[in-house]
């Protein structure tokens, strides 16, 4: 096996357990609900193919769900994440393409790229776990406040994370 993959294994059972143990009894208000564990599909190789990408955000999600008895709404959203992180990746490809050796990271692709893709990421996946929990749709400011005000927790702990385990590529 791979060293990087035996690496990203311990990085994903850390990451799990920082969101179930201690990220999931954060409850700043009933709108703030941070989540970290999608950082885990956010910072798959730029060369991950969909179905292996879809794949870990769906063993990802399931144990995430395993410690928040959520019945699959962390699945379906990573899941979803997982789908569209392909096609994101290549709507926000810069002109030389990606360098294979670096990480989609703050360190290695910059501040303002990594804050456009963890962006748009995020709103999709927090708009879909917030839209299946309330499933209903005349409470849609209740799930717009709750991806908000979830969104901005979550990619400040996102950010915070990355600067706190991960070095860039190369030095």
């Amino acid at each position: 096996m791979n060293n990087t993959w035996v690496k990203y294994a311990l990085v994903f059972v850390l990451v799990v357990l920082i969101q179930g143990l201690v990220v999931n009894n954060i409850q700043l208000s009933e709108y703030v609900m941070p989540m970290v564990y999608p950082i885990m599909i956010l910072l798959l190789p730029f060369n991950q193919n969909a179905l292996t990408s879809m794949l870990i955000a769906l063993v990802l999600g399931l144990c995430v769900d395993a410690f928040s008895d959520t019945f699959g709404i962390h699945a379906s959203a990573a899941l979803l994440i997982g789908y569209v992180r392909p096609t994101l990746l290549k709507y926000i490809q810069p002109k030389e393409g990606y360098d294979t050796s670096l990480l989609p990271t703050v360190h290695d692709m910059g501040f303002v790229w990594f804050g456009l893709y963890a962006s748009i990421m995020l709103l999709i996946h927090h708009l879909w776990f917030f839209s299946i929990e309330v499933f209903r749709l005349d409470l849609i400011l209740l799930i717009l406040g709750k991806t908000f005000m979830s969104f901005v927790m979550s990619i400040g702990l996102i950010v915070l994370f990355q600067f706190i385990f991960y070095k860039p590529s190369r030095s």
